[in-house]
C-alpha cells in the first residue's frame, strides 16, 4: 500500500479525489511515454525509465482490480485487468524493439477519458 500511495503522490492529497489522483498517475506515466517516443530508441534509459513506471502504474492498477473488495463493477475490472496484461506483454515487446510506444500511450489515454467521464472533468 505504501508503494500505491506513492506512486499516486502528486501535490496536496487531501485536495484530490482518488479519481484526479489517478488521472494524473496517468498522465504523469503518459507524459513520459510520449517524450521517450519522440527522443529515444527503444533500450535507452529514458525509454526504459518511462516503460518501467508505465508497468508499475498498470501493476498498481491490476492488484487494485484484483482485489475482491474493489468496488468497480466486474466487466470493468476484468476490462482493465485485460489491459493490465496487454500493457505487460506489448511492453516486452517494445523493449526487444519489436513494437513501438504508441500503443501504450493510447490505452493509457483512454483510461484517462474514462476517468474524466462523461462530463471532461476529473
Amino acid at each position: 500500500m505504501a508503494q500505491a500511495r506513492k506512486a499516486y503522490e502528486i501535490g496536496n492529497p487531501a485536495l484530490r479525489s482518488p479519481r484526479s489522483t489517478e488521472y494524473e498517475a496517468f498522465a504523469r506515466v503518459t507524459r513520459a511515454l510520449k517524450s521517450a517516443a519522440s527522443r529515444d530508441a527503444p533500450g535507452k534509459s529514458e525509454t526504459i525509465r518511462a516503460l518501467h513506471e508505465n508497468r508499475r502504474l498498470w501493476t498498481l492498477l491490476a492488484a487494485s482490480v484484483a482485489d475482491d473488495d474493489n468496488g468497480l463493477p466486474d466487466d470493468l475490472r476484468a476490462r482493465l485487468f485485460y489491459l493490465y496484461e496487454f500493457t505487460t506483454v506489448h511492453t516486452r515487446r517494445v523493449l526487444r524493439g519489436e513494437a513501438g510506444i504508441d500503443p501504450l500511450v493510447d490505452v493509457n489515454a483512454a483510461v484517462m477519458a474514462g476517468l474524466r467521464g462523461p462530463g471532461g472533468g476529473t
